[in-house]
């Protein structure tokens, strides 16, 4: 089946979770109007459905292979880049001063889901990109700026992340890659980079390597890394490109999913060195590289949604065509669509809410980022960035389990056809599952969230987040809807149980950090359905008010009904779980 943006949900994310409006009227979008925006969605929407789409399949048949030395995408692929390139979709988010439209991130993120729902191995190309822009303008030198960023922004070069290494990992400090003075001020790149994400293709004539690399006298550890610009094609001094740099793909990871997306292994100086621009300070690279991560782990984490939503389409279309078994309401010997089954329509009813609850919490984490950009004043733009460093690991790591298990569903409502290639349900399955592993492993997301996102400001922004979510529990009971069922009962029990697992937190990371850390995934996924929860609580009220809108408040009501109802148990884990994980050494677990 094919795949339709989901406009209509996307809008409602961004009225109820995003509080589009009301960032509308304080002048925060200025120049841009709710319609504009829907009709910017809308076009994407139809460019994913018309070309990216038709790509999707046959590219994971394909794959990118490694071709005499150079990287070969999918048939259609260079041809879809171009015409995306062209359309303006690449220079949407960027800054007009460099030949961008301006457009704010809630726009931005909004058109990512479509992309990369329609195709995730194309839609991560342009997700690099833009990041590899943001940390050029922050840190790079005005040589750097006009340069680069002109050609990034309009999608004529792409632009990639180089960070880890065989041995490293997730540990940056690991790294080996060096970088070596030279008299004109650039630098020697000598080493090799792997699980890079579009580091060779065809579809562009220069790629942008941002590369961590150390100098030979930096201190130890991630104090001691530097970030570097390194073009696959060096620039002349007019603009015009010349000689290929020291840099090339040496082989192509062979992956469980995402083949048409080229995952390469990367060498830099096995022909002398090769040259690269500082970007920032010498030995603070890593400042500079987590602009690029934070912002890709809010795109990875949209990413997520956009796989849960294909998948979901994929299987509710199933749904109502394959018949098996009876149901009450059938009559003679017809066998009735599988829909119709109580436990079928609990399985989509899941994916439906747990979907649009993952969209929203990213929406609201776009929105927030906003708010720090373009906020009218100091104190509100602190608050946007507050508000995004802890929103940010919940929107990465929640909406890539969300993606994976919404995935998986898709694939149990097909049965055993969702096990054969041909349905489709698979590759989105195969395709989630590097979701949770990108930007910052999701264990990483939730110890950054409970060791340095909670005890902001002394624990006061978290708090403050709380007191926002029992507002919203208070306007759903005031609204005495009986369409909400115990929808206020729930989210209420969800938001005391995140209280108090954040209080419990908050003690332990001052009595017993260990404690903490033990307790740090299961309070991710507390906070993520909390969040999720009552931003559907909020899209159902704004569905009351306007009068239309009935599967917002279904899926609010489910969602508390039938998920929220784990808060409780979450809660339990994190206050009283640890110890037997702190017990448990690694001789026992090999024992």
């Amino acid at each position: 089946m094919t795949y339709t943006a989901p406009v209509d949900d996307i809008m409602l994310a961004l009225k109820a979770a995003a509080d589009l409006d009301g960032h509308l009227s304080r002048g925060l979008y200025d120049g841009l109007d709710a319609d504009t925006i829907k009709a910017v969605i809308e076009e994407a929407g139809k460019f994913g459905t018309d070309v990216l789409a038709p790509l999707n399949a046959p590219g994971d048949k394909t794959g990118s292979k490694l071709v005499d030395g150079k990287v070969v995408t999918p048939p259609g692929w260079k041809e879809a880049y171009k015409a995306f390139a062209d359309g303006g979709w690449v220079s949407l988010p960027g800054d007009e001063e460099w030949g961008g439209q301006g457009l704010p991130e809630i726009v931005a993120m909004a058109t990512c889901e479509i992309w990369n729902a329609s195709n995730l191995a194309f839609g991560l190309c342009p997700m690099l990109s833009q990041g590899a822009v943001d940390a050029v303008l922050s840190h790079g030198t005005d040589y750097l700026k006009k340069t680069y960023i002109p050609k990034l922004v309009s999608g004529e070069w792409t632009g990639t992340m180089n960070l880890t290494e065989p041995h490293a990992g997730s540990d940056l400090g690991a790294l080996r890659t060096k970088a070596e003075r030279q008299p004109d001020g650039t630098y020697r790149i000598f080493g090799t980079k792997i699980f890079i994400t579009y580091g060779d293709h065809e579809m562009t004539d220069n790629i942008v390597h941002l590369v961590l690399a150390r100098l030979p006298d930096a201190p130890a550890g991630t104090r001691g890394i530097s970030l570097f610009l390194v073009p696959k094609v060096l620039v002349n001094a007019d603009g015009s490109l010349g000689a290929r740099n020291d840099v090339v793909c040496a082989s192509l990871e062979h992956k469980l999913g995402i083949h048409a997306s080229p995952t390469c292994v990367m060498k830099y100086g096995e022909n002398g060195g090769a040259i690269g621009w500082v970007v920032g300070e010498e030995n603070r690279g890593l400042n500079v590289m987590f602009i690029m991560m934070n912002a890709a782990r809010l795109g990875v984490g949209v990413q997520g949604v956009s796989l849960a939503e294909r998948a979901t389409q994929h299987a509710l279309a199933y749904a109502r065509e394959r018949r098996q078994g009876r149901t009450m309401a059938t009559k003679g010997s017809d066998m009735a669509p599988i829909i119709e089954h109580a436990d079928v329509r609990r399985t989509l009813l899941t994916m439906q809410s747990m979907t649009q609850a993952a969209r929203m919490i990213c929406m609201a984490t776009a929105a927030a980022t906003d708010v720090q950009h373009r906020g009218a004043t100091e104190a509100e733009r602190a608050a946007g960035l507050a508000r995004t460093a802890v929103l940010t690991p919940i929107a990465k790591a929640f909406s890539t389990d969300i993606g994976m298990e919404v995935a998986s569903m898709g694939l149990q409502i097909h049965g055993g056809m969702g096990f054969i290639e041909e349905t489709g349900a698979a590759q989105f399955y195969r395709d989630a599952r590097i979701l949770p592993i990108y930007e910052g492993t999701n264990g990483i997301q939730a110890i950054d969230l409970v060791t340095r996102k909670l005890p902001l400001d002394g624990g006061k922004v978290v708090m403050a987040y709380i007191v926002e979510l029992e507002r919203t529990v208070a306007d759903v009971k005031a609204s005495n809807q009986p369409a909400f069922g115990r929808m206020a009962e729930r989210l209420g029990e969800a938001v005391a149980a995140l209280k108090e697992a954040t209080v419990w937190l908050g003690g332990a990371l001052q009595k017993n950090p260990e404690a903490a850390l033990a307790g740090a995934t299961p309070y991710l996924r507390l906070f993520g359905l909390t969040a999720g929860g009552a931003y559907l609580a909020r899209g159902a009220l704004a569905a009351t008010r306007e009068g239309h809108a009935p599967a917002a408040i279904t899926q609010a009501r489910f969602f508390a009904e039938n998920l929220l109802t784990a808060a409780g148990g979450l809660s339990t884990t994190v206050t009283s779980g640890a110890d037997i994980v702190l017990e448990t050494t690694a001789a026992k677990l090999g024992a």
